[in-house]
Order: structure tokens, then C-alpha cells, then sequence
């Protein structure tokens, strides 16, 4: 079986990508500071569950990997939390369709 067919991961792929086409009609000046920090927060989700899918053999490692995705999982929310907040990130319902992704994967 391949990580692709894990649930999980297909959510965390679509909530990626979301989160990089949101991150791109932010404001300019949130573009390169928040943005930035949530993209790379939403791909290290997929990419922990991928590196400890590779490592499944391996129960410590396995786990390290899906403790370190789901911290990623926290550390998406909050600054999707900060955008809306903020009003940097305006569309409730979008905010609220990010958040419910984030919330499925956790």
C-alpha cells in the first residue's frame, strides 16, 4: 500500500493546496510573513505523514513522525485563526471550510 491511498494524507494534500491558493490573495504585506509560515506549516502536515508512513516498520519513528504532523496540524490553525482574526484572511466561509480540513486531519 502506498501513503497516496491514506486517508489522511489525501486530506492533508487538499488542505495544502487550499491553503496555498488562500495564501496567495492575502494581502501583500501578509504575503511573505503569514503566509508564508502557513504554507509551509499546511505541506509539513503531508510531508510528516509521509516520512513516517516510510518509517511504519519503525514504531518509534512512526509515531515521532505523526506527533510532528499533528503539531503541524495545531500550528496551521492558529495562524489560520490569526488571519481571520486579523482580518488579513476576510472569507468566513472559506476560513471556515480551511478550519474544518484542519480540524478532520487532527
Amino acid at each position: 500500500m502506498s501513503y497516496k491511498k491514506l486517508l489522511v494524507w489525501q486530506e492533508a494534500r487538499k488542505l495544502s493546496i487550499d491553503i496555498q491558493k488562500m495564501s496567495l490573495n492575502l494581502p501583500r504585506f501578509e504575503l511573505y510573513e503569514s503566509g508564508s509560515q502557513i504554507r509551509r506549516s499546511s505541506k509539513s502536515i503531508r510531508s510528516n505523514i509521509v516520512e513516517g508512513y516510510g518509517r511504519r516498520k519503525y514504531q518509534n519513528d512512526y509515531l515521532r513522525f505523526l506527533t510532528y504532523a499533528h503539531a503541524s496540524v495545531d500550528e496551521t490553525r492558529d495562524h489560520l485563526e490569526s488571519l481571520f482574526e486579523t482580518g488579513s484572511l476576510k472569507d468566513e466561509k472559506l476560513f471556515n471550510d480551511l478550519c474544518k480540513s484542519v480540524d478532520l486531519i487532527g
